[in-house]
């Protein structure tokens, strides 16, 4: 496979996944306080949304490099 193709398959999956999950949160922890030995911590939690627009379009573009990659042969 070349390099085309490659990356008209990783665009049309990422395009994918975007679209199905909407998003991904993670948790960070971050340091309130500090007193002495002893340490606030608080986990935070925070999400992601990937809009659709921009899933459609990674797909699009994954299908035209896809495309391109098999006329180039």
């Amino acid at each position: 496979m070349n390099a085309m193709r490659i990356v008209g398959v990783l665009l049309l999956m990422l395009g994918l996944a975007g679209f199905l999950t909407g998003g991904f949160s993670f948790t960070r922890d971050t340091t309130q306080a500090k007193l002495g030995p002893l340490e606030l911590t608080v986990k935070e939690k925070e999400s992601v949304n990937i809009p659709e627009w921009l899933s459609l379009g990674a797909m699009v573009l994954g299908g035209a490099a896809l495309v391109l990659g098999f006329r180039r042969k």
